[in-house]
């Protein structure tokens, strides 16, 4: 098998299973209680607290446990909105956010709040001017998620965290595909929250974290027994925030090899895509992006047919974000850079790994190769495409002649 939907989940690391299984078996306890094997568990919780801020230049109190990018996107959103709600009703987002950032604003939406959705334009990034334009004196929260989990671009967030600041506006960013893969740093990028999660860096599903920047005050949006500050309370997932901490350990040990690593595969990635295959398409800004993921699309040929002929040849991918896999709509992040129903229907995600490798990459591009080849072959698109194009091959060669 080559595993390249890595922007939809990574395997867990054997590193991070091993720091996590004393806490199923023998520090089992509450971490409330105290006994040892409860006064244990909230020990290694803690540490893991102070393992996830040091990753991204954060005070480890400003760090909450969630159970994942969802949830802490919507303790944070909402958290936000509902808290500030008699200063404004005005928020600030973009067109390509992750649905758990676009369906909590749709939600706010039917609930009194007004959203501005911001263009990206060709490239897939948002412009200053636009955010400068939008901001009203009702506005109240920006929230920009930093890198695409479609196309991989990257946002300007650390001038959007400037912005906000000046206009002394709350600042959210989702940071589920950025965090381990690219520098990341609370205080340079000007933010005042910022969603983590865990299974994206090697870590287990089911767990994540919330940067909330000292003095930012949120209003609960779930009500129990008062753990993590009263907004998310609940028992501890210890095992998880045990294996997020290691993950993000691991992660920041090898971030600089990784960078390098997998910005070498991704450019032999898309070079050989694009030469290899006729009227194939990079989507998205070619250089502003995360090391790992590539986004293309085909001319006439239909992505989730493709997706299953490579999962014939043991290769996994993706036509975009799992989260919306089941839907059959095209893709609101292709269609926001400018794509039609058509083209958003023919993409394809692949997105790398620290695993992965060079002899992978030359196979998944033969592979992708044939595939597209064997689409076009009964393709009524491909063959209106190659009509065409005969018609105007014929109309020059006769322009040709008369001109003689």
């Amino acid at each position: 098998m080559i595993y390249m939907d890595h922007a939809a989940t990574s395997p867990t690391r054997d590193e991070v299973v091993e720091a996590m299984e004393p806490y199923f078996t023998k520090y089992y306890g509450n971490p409330s209680t105290f006994y040892k094997i409860g006064r244990e568990g909230k020990i290694a919780m803690e540490e893991a607290r102070e393992k996830v801020a040091k990753l991204i230049g954060a005070n480890p109190d400003e760090i909450l446990f969630t159970s994942g990018g969802t949830e802490s996107d919507n303790i944070a959103i909402k958290g936000i909105a509902l808290k500030n709600k008699k200063k404004g009703n005005h928020i600030i987002t973009s067109e390509i956010e992750h649905p758990a950032v676009m369906e909590t604003c749709k939600w706010l939406e039917k609930n009194g709040f007004e959203i501005s959705y911001l263009p990206v334009y060709e490239e897939g990034i948002i412009r200053i001017e636009d955010l400068k334009a939008a901001i009203k004196d009702e506005t109240i929260l920006i929230t920009i998620m930093h890198a695409n989990n479609e196309i991989g671009t990257i946002q300007p967030i650390a001038e959007v965290g400037a912005i906000a600041k000046e206009n002394k506006i709350k600042f959210h960013t989702d940071a589920v595909q950025s965090v381990g893969k690219i520098p990341v740093d609370v205080n340079e990028l000007n933010v005042d929250l910022l969603s983590i999660s865990g299974h994206k860096i090697y870590g287990p599903k089911g767990v994540g974290a919330l940067y909330i920047r000292k003095r930012t005050r949120l209003e609960p949006i779930f009500h129990g027994g008062g753990q993590e500050r009263d907004l998310n309370p609940g028992t501890e997932n210890i095992p998880g925030i045990v294996g997020l901490g290691k993950a993000c350990e691991i992660a920041m040990t090898e971030l600089d090899h990784n960078i390098s690593y997998l910005t070498t595969l991704r450019d032999k990635l898309v070079e050989g895509i694009l030469n290899e295959i006729e009227e194939s398409y990079l989507n998205g800004d070619p250089e502003n992006r995360v090391p790992g993921t590539a986004n293309f699309h085909f001319v006439g040929v239909e992505g989730e047919g493709l997706v299953l002929l490579l999962d014939g040849e043991g290769i996994c991918a993706s036509t975009g974000s799992a989260c919306s896999s089941k839907k059959l709509e095209a893709s609101h992040v292709l269609k926001a850079i400018g794509l039609d129903d058509v083209d958003s229907h023919g993409s394809l995600r692949l997105t790398l790994g620290q695993e992965n490798t060079e002899e992978e990459v030359n196979k998944v591009i033969e592979a992708t190769k044939n595939a597209v080849e064997r689409l076009r072959s009964f393709s009524s698109i491909w063959d209106q495409r190659e009509n065409k194009r005969k018609e105007l091959d014929n109309d020059n060669t006769n322009r040709c002649s008369c001109s003689l």
